[in-house]
């Protein structure tokens, strides 16, 4: 939050105003928990918190698991849930989270929540939940991110046995490695990338292993052919979701765990210049004509 420089003789008789402009600028960009921590600055409480002896309890803030936070009186070093960067701070949510300024205002932290809380074992209407955010653009490395943690919650909540918490923060941290435009510059697609490190944290793989190495490299391989027969220009909705197709197929057969697999109809040309159109296997006229040709309504 940035602040104008002021005289100091006056600073006292304008704090006030100074202070409830800040507050209006976080709340526009959806800000909570930083409108509250300005209400703890200047000793007032919002709708809905409690303030209990020295520290401050809020409903409903914690980003992770909507637990209430906490303001402590003194800071102390804290491990962010999601980047795992160590600083000190004096905010936390009672069940112990906390998420440092830069994963808060980017916007990603809203991935482990919505999939944390999320029962769905399909994991393209887990992504889809998850582009309908306002972090998420037409395109971009959010996706690298996306197409593992979507996977990883399909798989939990199809049976799949992990500490879905632990493996959404290692997804985070794995998939923040792959820089945008990789699919171009490096020739493989962070999004079909990102579910070979999905089949690489179920299996537990390291450089060291056997079977969870091949099993990894088979997954990323199988997802990268996908996304090459269609050819470019890239577009990540479509290689998301042909990633994410390969893995069903691919966990269905090497894990035993079967997840949902719908039928895909792409909502989204209208938002990308670079759209193939009927080349696309999501495109609606390519939906419209399947159905026809299987004789039903479209």
């Amino acid at each position: 939050m940035s602040r104008c420089p002021q005289s100091p003789e006056r600073l006292s008789q304008r704090i006030s105003h100074s202070f409830s402009i800040a507050c209006v600028e976080v709340e526009a960009r959806g800000q909570r928990v930083s409108l509250r921590r300005w209400d703890m600055v200047t000793s007032r409480t919002s709708a809905g918190s409690a303030v209990i002896g020295g520290n401050r309890t809020v409903k409903e803030e914690c980003l992770i698991c909507k637990a209430p936070l906490v303001y402590l009186e003194t800071d102390e070093e804290m491990e962010c849930a999601i980047c795992h960067k160590k600083e000190n701070s004096k905010t936390r949510c009672i069940n112990g989270h906390y998420v440092c300024n830069e994963c808060h205002m980017a916007g990603l932290d809203t991935i482990i929540g919505l999939c944390l809380n999320s029962s769905s074992r399909n994991p393209v209407e887990i992504i889809e939940a998850m582009m309908n955010l306002p972090f998420c653009h037409m395109h971009g490395p959010e996706h690298h991110i996306m197409v593992g943690s979507a996977l990883l919650t399909a798989y939990k909540n199809a049976g799949g046995e992990i500490d879905l918490s632990a493996a959404l923060s290692e997804m985070m941290n794995r998939g923040k490695s792959v820089p945008g435009g990789a699919c171009g510059f490096w020739g493989a697609c962070g999004a079909g990338i990102s579910s070979g490190m999905f089949v690489s944290i179920i299996s537990k793989s390291t450089p060291l292993a056997q079977e969870p190495f091949a099993l990894s490299h088979k997954m990323t391989a199988k997802s990268l052919t996908a996304i090459g027969e269609i050819g470019g220009p890239r577009c990540c909705k479509r290689d998301s979701f042909l990633s994410i197709l390969s893995a069903i197929d691919f966990v269905n057969e090497h894990f035993g765990v079967k997840m949902e697999r719908p039928e895909i109809v792409c909502h989204y040309a209208s938002q990308n210049n670079q759209c193939i159109g009927k080349r696309c296997p999501f495109n609606r006229m390519n939906h419209k004509e399947n159905n026809q040709k299987r004789g039903r309504c479209c």
